[in-house]
């Protein structure tokens, strides 16, 4: 299309497919000659109906790499370095060094000889690693590309140049040595060089402490690139050794490099970098050098992606077993035990806690002391989600339940969970924690408490499964506080029938007495007509068991739990724990032989009418000598 215009430029924009433009062009910039207007206007018969151009102006050059250049044709080779190549040199205004990435004019490449940047272009490979090795710098070695370089990656290379600078200085100063003298040891008639890594040790540990505050993925290159330089280290043998920690390259290599593996690990699975990312990570750590005291080191950056094909089944339950199959090949889920101590952290800080209990029961590790821990904690985990009935599944399990490593406090933590469907927010990785945190209770969302009965068999069944739980008196204490009064209700339990009591006896000694049964099962028929005082008497019976097993002490905080219960329970209560015959040997003063009989008319004296209220005195005389 033809038309006019003030200057003698215009642009032609052409949509012919079938025609190559010179130099790859979509947008050319022509001189036209001063033309009439009349030869320039159609007749207005002649114009198009839909399209017709009012205004036209010079074309604006905008920036751009010499071989686009508009104006300057250019001649492009494979790697030619020595001289500029048919007129590459020339350059317009906005003409940039494709190697420099600034402006040609500034370039002090241009037409240097043997590096002649006007030569480079992008489609020549030599070229192009020439420019990422200008541009990236240090970070070169990772195979980052241009785009993924951000204002963080490239403080994190000024900081690795500086680094490496420094850290080469420190170095040869070890290599150099001191004598005895310079580190204010004078031994007389002793000669000799002292040579200590302890100054490049801290230095190193200084630029990692640095390191660590950066962006997540400056961090990971950091402590990377810094392992790259410190990995080379050597001992030189010397005449004296410091006795000192760090002062020998070896160990102290070994502690810094598990201190870089356990930054990239944390990086790695608690940052959301992309899969292009972590593997460019992974590989330039398996091009590292190890040495004899680091090769068991080689594979601590193989970290399974979060979304992993594998991994993703075994957290949404679509796979049980963590093993897949893929082409023939086994593919079984086994993860160090510092990654697996990640993903539990970090699946608690998102409240995932269903998934974390899939993820503990299928995963595998190298440090089954650690992980059997964080197994013992697949209860309290299933008890945040909401789901108690599956948590007391998982205290009991057949083999390694966790009930039986469970300690006092642990027993009253979950016994204050159940009862009242709250718990604190934690973050623990170890069931010790679970009972040393001042964090406020709260209401677990979805989850419903326990009925009195389900709290009895919980703790019955805990003290079956722990013999501390078992031999603890604050256990017992707060269980009878439970049953000895109606819930929500602060009168005394009334007394039932006689016929109930008779029946009553048979019942708990079936109860507390099978053994063989590991899943304490009361029936449902003994809670129908007095719920509450079946409870009491099974609770108090088998406190009669653990007295007459040994000694319980202190005795008054169990006794003083009896004080709210009205004085028929009390002597039902007290009364049934002779329902069992006593052991052989027993220690207990309530149960001591006199002229080859047991006395129990202590307890027995504790009968309807006889006391209206249980003392601390009373009790307290009761259970001494």
């Amino acid at each position: 299309m033809c038309t006019t215009a003030d200057s003698g430029e215009i642009i032609i924009l052409s949509d012919d497919d079938d025609k190559d433009c010179e130099n790859d062009l979509s947008c050319l910039i022509v001189e036209v000659e001063d033309v009439k207007k009349t030869d320039c206007m159609p007749a207005p018969t002649a114009l198009d109906e839909d399209l017709v151009v009012t205004f036209s102006r010079c074309a604006e050059v905008l920036p751009h790499a010499r071989y686009d250049c508009p104006i300057h044709p250019f001649t492009a080779t494979d790697c030619e370095t020595g001289v500029p190549v048919a007129g590459n040199q020339l350059f317009c205004d906005q003409c940039f060094c494709y190697i420099c990435d600034k402006l040609a004019s500034s370039c002090v490449m241009w037409c240097h000889s043997e590096m002649c940047h006007c030569n480079s272009h992008k489609k020549s490979p030599f070229w192009h690693n020439l420019r990422n090795t200008a541009l990236l710098g240090g970070l070169k070695p990772f195979n980052l590309t241009l785009s993924e370089i951000d204002s963080h990656l490239r403080c994190a290379e000024m900081m690795l140049q500086n680094f490496r600078q420094e850290l080469s200085e420190q170095f040869s100063s070890f290599v150099k040595g001191k004598t005895l003298q310079e580190i204010g040891l004078p031994l007389l008639n002793m000669q000799g060089l002292v040579h200590d890594y302890t100054p490049v040790y801290e230095f190193v540990s200084l630029f990692l402490n640095k390191a660590d505050q950066q962006d997540g993925r400056a961090a990971a290159i950091l402590n990377l690139g810094a392992a790259l330089e410190f990995v080379r280290h050597f001992q030189v043998p010397g005449a004296f050794i410091l006795q000192t920690p760090m002062s020998n390259v070896t160990e102290a290599k070994v502690l810094l490099m598990q201190r870089v593996i356990a930054s990239v690990q944390r990086q790695m699975v608690m940052a959301d970098f992309s899969a292009e990312f972590v593997q460019k990570l992974q590989d330039f750590y398996k091009n590292l050098y190890f040495p004899a005291e680091l090769r068991s080191m080689r594979n601590s950056l193989c970290v399974r992606l979060w979304d992993d094909v594998l991994l993703v089944a075994v957290l949404k339950g679509q796979n049980v077993s963590g093993v897949r199959k893929d082409k023939g090949k086994k593919d079984i889920l086994i993860e160090q035990i510092s990654v697996v101590l990640l993903r539990t952290e970090l699946l608690q800080r998102q409240c995932r806690y269903r998934e974390l209990c899939r993820y503990l029961r299928v995963v595998q590790t190298d440090d089954s002391s650690i992980f059997q821990q964080l197994q013992d904690l697949i209860p309290f985990f299933m008890c945040m989600h909401g789901d108690f009935t599956s948590a007391l599944t998982s205290l009991f399990p057949s083999v390694n339940a966790p009930a039986s490593n469970l300690s006092p406090h642990s027993f009253l933590f979950y016994l204050r969970i159940f009862e009242t469907a709250t718990a604190p927010k934690l973050m623990v990785i170890r069931p010790a924690q679970l009972s040393c945190s001042a964090a406020k209770w709260e209401l677990i969302e979805s989850a419903v408490p326990l009925k009195r009965a389900e709290l009895v068999k919980f703790a019955l069944r805990a003290q079956r499964c722990c013999c501390a739980v078992y031999t603890d008196s604050q256990c017992w204490t707060s269980l009878l506080q439970i049953v000895n009064t109606h819930r929500g209700s602060l009168t005394a339990l009334p007394a039932p029938s006689k016929q109930f009591l008779h029946e009553a006896r048979d019942i708990v000694n079936s109860i507390l007495l099978d053994r063989q049964n590991s899943s304490l099962q009361i029936p449902r028929f003994f809670l129908e007509m007095y719920p509450d005082q079946a409870l009491l008497l099974l609770v108090t019976a088998a406190l009669g068991l653990r007295i007459r097993d040994a000694a319980l002490s202190p005795t008054l905080p169990v006794l003083s739990a009896f004080k709210v219960t009205s004085v028929t329970m009390c002597g039902l209560s007290l009364g049934c724990v002779i329902i069992c015959p006593p052991a052989k040997n027993v220690s207990d003063p309530l149960f001591r032989r006199s002229h080859g009989r047991w006395k129990t008319q202590q307890i027995l004296d504790l009968q309807l009418g006889q006391m209206d209220v249980l003392s601390e005195s009373v009790l307290a005389e009761l259970w001494t000598f």
